[in-house]
């Protein structure tokens, strides 16, 4: 109701005998009714300190992802990353959280050419453009060099898994589903990880909450140190992998 009269919605809970309901809302709630995400109704979700524009193609932003940039900070304390990687970026979600709390220059890596069209136009709606660089690939294959945080949110569900309709129908499968097992996409970000991460950085990786041991394992194989860090609802959400000592 309030992206359709064009007002923000504590003005409508305040005073909502002064609105009459506009025709733009009976389409709105139809689309709704076919479970679209109210993301891509809107046009818009939050996600951390911004606000993303968000649509068809792009994976929608879920606040349990917020855990990847509270890792983080905790990983950082007392300093701040000069730059940051986002492999799988999708509208920017991560990546231009990060430069929202740190002055830092970031490049967001997707294989999705609607997913990057949003991320440019979210760095540049942010006055992100001169801190951000945006590149098509498969995650880290068409990138050199080393950062100093490394983010990424991969697909993690199950091939077979079943999904609520709003996701299953409307959101990318490409951001969604991961082989049989939902590690496919986790056993190619391990390979290239260490090659990534800056002297001193981290590496913060999303997983599903029955994913934490794998994945681990996956990570430990390439002479990583992990960290497992919890998300709002207490399940396992992020995984922080950094160099070991030499």
């Amino acid at each position: 109701m309030a992206h359709a009269l064009g007002v923000e919605r504590n003005a409508i809970l305040l005073d909502p005998t002064r609105y009459t309901v506009p025709a733009a809302f009976a389409p709105l709630v139809e689309r709704r009714l076919s479970h679209e995400p109210i993301a891509y109704i809107t046009g818009t979700r939050g996600f951390w300190s911004i606000d993303l524009a968000i649509g068809p193609g792009a994976l929608v932003p879920r606040a349990d992802s917020e855990t990847l940039l509270i890792a983080a900070q905790a990983h950082f304390a007392g300093r701040a990353p000069a730059t940051v990687l986002d492999l799988g970026t999708g509208p920017g979600t991560l990546l231009l959280a990060a430069l929202d709390e740190w002055p830092a220059e970031g490049l967001g890596v997707d294989y999705s050419p609607q997913a990057l069209s949003y991320a440019r136009a979210n760095a540049a709606t942010l006055g992100m453009t001169d801190r951000t660089h945006f590149v098509r690939g498969s995650w880290a294959s068409a990138i050199s060099g080393q950062f100093d945080l490394i983010l990424a949110n991969p697909p993690y569900i199950a091939t077979d898994e079943t999904l609520p309709r709003e996701v299953h129908d409307h959101e990318p499968h490409a951001a969604l589903f991961a082989g049989r097992d939902g590690l496919d996409d986790y056993r190619i970000l391990a390979a290239q990880l260490p090659a990534l991460i800056a002297p001193g950085g981290a590496a913060v990786i999303e997983i599903g909450s029955t994913q934490g041991a794998p994945v681990t394992a996956l990570l430990e194989a390439q002479g990583l140190r992990v960290a497992l860090h919890h998300d709002y609802g207490g399940n396992p959400r992020a995984l922080v992998a950094t160099k070991a000592a030499p």
